[in-house]
Formats: C-alpha cells, sequence, structure tokens
C-alpha cells in the first residue's frame, strides 16, 4: 500500500493497560513504526478475560493491533541497556512507569530522558503527574472518575453515583495523549528538539467534565445528577414510546418545534412555557410529563426515522451487538474482521493517507530478534540477551 500519514515515525511503547497502549495503536493505525515492550510477566491486560484466545485477552488485543512486540526485563542492567539503545532511533517514548522506577534506572527527573535523546518526544502518562499534593499517587480510570466528580454526575438523580460504563477517563486521556505528541512532533520539526509531553488521567479527566465543570465555575453550584437528561439542553432525553426506547436530542427552537409536528402537537411549541430552551429547562417535569403523552402513542423506530430525516437528532437505545452490527456502521468500516483478528475499525478517515491494519496484535516477545537486529544488535549480542534473562525468563534446557 502507500505511505501512510505516519509512516517513518518510530515509535516506543513502554505503557501498559489502557490510556498509553491506546495512543501507540492510534499512532500505529496511521502508519508509525510501534514497538511495544513489555516485562516479562507480559502487559496485565493480556489476562483480562473473558474472552481469551492464544494471543490474550480481546482487551489486549483491542489496543494492540499495529504493533510489534518486545519482552524486555529493565530490571536488568542488560534490558536497560536494550532499552537506551532503542531510543536511539526512536522518535516517540511513550511510557506510564513510577517515578520512582526511573530514579532506580538513574534517571532524576522524567525531563532528563529529552536531555539524553535530544530529538525524542516523550509521552509520560500518570495518574496525577509527578508534582503537586497528589504528585506520584497511582490513579486507574474509576478512582479518577471518582477523584475528578465524573462519578458525582452520572446516574439517576434520586440514585447513587455511578462509575461511567466504559473507561472514558483512560480512553480520554490515550486521545489527548496522541495529540500531545503530534503537537511535539509538529514543533520538533522547527526546533530540531524534543520534549516531555506530561499527560496525566486527572487533568485528562477534569478537561472532559464538560459542561458540568463550567457551569459549577460560572454558578458555584454543585451540579446535580440528572439521569438521560442534559443539565441545560431540553428536551434532550431518553423516552419511552409504544414500542422501544428512544433518544431525543433537540438543540434549537426550529428542532423543537418540528419534534411537536412530528408527534401531532404543534400548539405545544407555542406554550409560553416551553418556548424557548430556559423555559424548557424550567419546566423540565411539565415537557417531559408533555411529550412521553404523545410518544407512548408512536412507534418509536418510525418517530426516529421522521425525525432524522426531518433534522432533529434522534435515535433508538441500542445494545453494543445491535449498534456494532448495524447497516451503517458496517458501510463505514467500523468493523474489522482478519484472520484471527476482529476488532472496532478507525474511526478517524484520511483521504489519501487512511488507516490500516498492518499487523495483528503481538504475542509476547514475538519480534525480539527482528527489532533487536534493527537496533544494531548482532546474532551474538541477542543470545547474550538471552541467556542473561534481560529477554525474559530463560527456558529450561
Amino acid at each position: 500500500m502507500t505511505a501512510q500519514s505516519l509512516s517513518g515515525l518510530r515509535v516506543i511503547d513502554a505503557s501498559r493497560v489502557l490510556a498509553g497502549p491506546y495512543c501507540g495503536q492510534a499512532l500505529g493505525d496511521h502508519g508509525a513504526d510501534v514497538i511495544k515492550i513489555e516485562p516479562p510477566a507480559g502487559d496485565e491486560t493480556r489476562t483480562f478475560g473473558p474472552p481469551v484466545n492464544a494471543g490474550g485477552a480481546a482487551y489486549f488485543q483491542a489496543l494492540n493491533r499495529n504493533k510489534r512486540g518486545i519482552v524486555l526485563d529493565m530490571g536488568q542492567p542488560q534490558g536497560r541497556e536494550a532499552f537506551w539503545q532503542l531510543l536511539e532511533t526512536a522518535d516517540v517514548l511513550i511510557e506510564n512507569f513510577k517515578a520512582s522506577t526511573w530514579r532506580a534506572w538513574g534517571i532524576a527527573t522524567p525531563e532528563a530522558i529529552c536531555d539524553r535523546f535530544r530529538r525524542l518526544v516523550h509521552c509520560r502518562i500518570t495518574g496525577f503527574g509527578d508534582d503537586g499534593p497528589l504528585g506520584g499517587m497511582p490513579g486507574y480510570d474509576a478512582a479518577i472518575q471518582a477523584a475528578s466528580g465524573l462519578m458525582s454526575i452520572n446516574g439517576e438523580p434520586d440514585g447513587p453515583a455511578l462509575r461511567l460504563g466504559i473507561p472514558v477517563v483512560d480512553l480520554a486521556t490515550g486521545m489527548q495523549a496522541t495529540i500531545a505528541v503530534l503537537a511535539a512532533l509538529q514543533e520538533r520539526a522547527r526546533s530540531g528538539r524534543g520534549q516531555l509531553c506530561d499527560v496525566s488521567l486527572h487533568d485528562c479527566a477534569l478537561g472532559i467534565a464538560h459542561p458540568h465543570a463550567s457551569n459549577y465555575l460560572w454558578t458555584k453550584k454543585a451540579p446535580q445528577r440528572s439521569g438521560n437528561g442534559h443539565p441545560n439542553i431540553a428536551p434532550y432525553d431518553a423516552f419511552e414510546t409504544a414500542s422501544i426506547p428512544i433518544y431525543i436530542a433537540v438543540g434549537n427552537e426550529r428542532q423543537f418545534g418540528t419534534l411537536c409536528e412530528v408527534l401531532g402537537c404543534p400548539d405545544m411549541a407555542r406554550d409560553p412555557r416551553f418556548g424557548t430552551n430556559l423555559d424548557r429547562i424550567a419546566n423540565r417535569e411539565a415537557l417531559r410529563e408533555a411529550l412521553l403523552g404523545h410518544l407512548r402513542a408512536h412507534d418509536g423506530r418510525q418517530v426516529v426515522a421522521t425525525l432524522i430525516k426531518a433534522g432533529v437528532p434522534a435515535a433508538p437505545v441500542l445494545d453494543v451487538p445491535e449498534a456494532i452490527q448495524t447497516p451503517h456502521a458496517r458501510h463505514r468500516h467500523m468493523v474489522i474482521e482478519h484472520p484471527g483478528y476482529q476488532g472496532v475499525g478507525f474511526p478517524v478517515k484520511l483521504s489519501r493517507t487512511p488507516a490500516a491494519l498492518r499487523g495483528l496484535p503481538p504475542l509476547k516477545g514475538q519480534h525480539n530478534h527482528e527489532v533487536l537486529a534493527e537496533a544494531g544488535f548482532s546474532a551474538a549480542d541477542i543470545a547474550h540477551l538471552e541467556a542473561s534473562g534481560a529477554l525474559g525468563p530463560v527456558p529450561d534446557s
């Protein structure tokens, strides 16, 4: 195939679990040569199952396509020396090591990596960053959802705070890390210098707490849980119909008027309680009950089809199997099926240099010899690394 947008870029992905691997995969999808470094025990997501097959859990495989995999025991000096040598020709390093781990390896601060490798873009992903009152503290997605306020606004008004059903903080952090890497590479094209990209789950969680964080900063009133409703827009909610639950997302007055026409209640658009979005927010419960009274007489699928054609965002409430198998998802190639691999497709479509599946998620240590040879290690060097255990446990003879 023709060169992709990031062809020629060399990425060392020494991260584990979700945010860092998600970033590495995004770069690999668009052509970067991504080398995934795992400890001898492997990335723990290989065991995050079921489902699990010979290549590891579906969880792992969903985050590690388009990478080559090697094992390095960086607790050993020989493993660390191999790591430093790999960085000599790398453009990007993605990692989520503890700061104490770096210090044990003789690196005083994460910034020192860029002093040693002056063109390297060093993307460091942490729970809370390395400084501040919580600097260096561990952070996983759900704990950061709790600490950032995201859980507090998720759930029914009279129910408990709930974790969002996807690891939204990890995913958002992986996206922000990808943006950070690309921004730093763009700047390097001007300056010739790499830099540290400091990306923390905590910061990224607060960054996506929209509009709740900004609402609070303006009003100093704590946001409340609103179930499926929206704190700033109405009607923007899930509704029962005569057949299936649907979601209606009205964003302006024209859309509200169209909704009322479709439901056969045009006078509702002229009701002073519902005339503007601010009116509808002030009379949210009355609006909801009025809409439900009409929607319960309609087939939800037909209402959705009519609303969408009329320019009003609406959708049936689908489960994951239904959503991933819709004709539109298939048309947009949002499912990849390849011998030995099934995964979600590429969300970004570039017209000339599209993303592509170039390699399946690697087996642990699958590309040890290949990658090390490219980095300048001789066959004897690699054999020595194997014998020392720097490439993982030495097999019994």
